[in-house]
């Protein structure tokens, strides 16, 4: 059985505290209704009228963090596929702790594809890792991954389970590390992103589906990072909570994904502590079929929800 980790059930329960909390401080609704105008989807993907900012203005997509120590119970010392020419044949000597940090951005380039609906971006996410206390490898980049895309959103205002849905959309997705044999990883992927909010709470729901490789470098990979996955936000002013969660939609010993936590909380300004913590399979292309833990504290220099 896919494993949840008993620090993410805990801060599950923390995000639903803060849920029942805010139903019984009424008072504070007119701060609350301040939050959600800078926190919400329709500001984030200029859904309304009075969010659209027009074309070709960069905007944040994904978090932008640095990550100065990022520990691993397990290093993938062996990355291997299930086609033998993407195997490794020696194991490298990884150690456990690592810099990590992510660049993630979007423009729209179209606004008003049909009539006034519908609008088109183009969004682009880097994640790299890199071994900076490995003295004795010579504090190599273990891994990059490249992800540019191109999404088609459209508002919407329908009620879906007690939620508001804001929008839906589109996406043609790549992902790749970019290396040479045998380390190489890509695919490419359609998602359909749905997004919904309630008060405080937002959430992506994400199922995909992946395009045929000639080549296929990692045949395996949606048994393992999954073919869906879902977000769940909690906008708590200060502190921002994230919870994601992948999944293989398959049972038995296929049953597999991963589950990311990320709490940012506003220190000063625009600076802003960062806690990840990771559980399960694909925390990076060349890892997608490994299991590990991870935890990592870092800097978040944007808002990106």
């Amino acid at each position: 059985m896919y494993e949840f980790k008993l620090s993410s059930c805990l801060f599950i329960c923390v995000c639903l505290q803060g849920f029942f909390l805010s139903k019984v401080n009424a008072q504070d609704a007119p701060l609350f209704t301040k939050k959600l105008d800078v926190h919400s989807l329709s500001e984030r993907w200029e859904l309304d009228s009075a969010t659209k900012k027009g074309t070709f203005l960069i905007t944040p997509y994904k978090p932008v963090y640095i990550t100065a120590g990022r520990w691993s119970s397990n290093p993938n010392e062996q990355p291997v596929s299930e086609n033998p020419k993407y195997s490794l044949p020696f194991k490298v000597d990884y150690g456990k702790y690592e810099a990590k940090f992510q660049l993630s951005f979007k423009t729209k380039v179209v606004q008003g594809l049909i009539g006034k609906q519908g609008d088109i971006w183009i969004a682009y996410t880097q994640k790299s890792h890199w071994q900076i206390y490995n003295t004795g490898f010579s504090r190599p980049f273990r891994e990059t991954n490249y992800e540019p895309e191109l999404l088609l959103n459209f508002a919407t205002h329908f009620k879906f389970l007690g939620f508001n849905t804001r929008m839906l959309g589109l996406a043609f997705n790549h992902q790749s590390n970019g290396r040479a044999l045998p380390l190489s990883r890509s695919w490419n992927r359609v998602i359909a992103q749905i997004g919904l909010e309630r008060g405080k709470w937002i959430v992506y729901l994400r199922p995909w589906y992946r395009l045929k490789d000639t080549d296929d470098e990692n045949p395996a990979i949606t048994d393992y990072v999954g073919r869906a996955d879902a977000t769940l936000m909690y906008n708590g002013g200060r502190s921002l909570y994230a919870l994601t969660g992948s999944h293989s939609l398959r049972t038995g010993n296929k049953n597999r994904g991963q589950l990311l936590f990320d709490w940012t909380y506003r220190i000063s300004g625009n600076l802003r502590g960062h806690l990840q913590l990771s559980h399960g399979y694909g925390e990076t292309l060349v890892d997608y079929n490994h299991r590990q833990s991870t935890i990592g504290l870092s800097v978040s220099l944007v808002e990106w929800l």
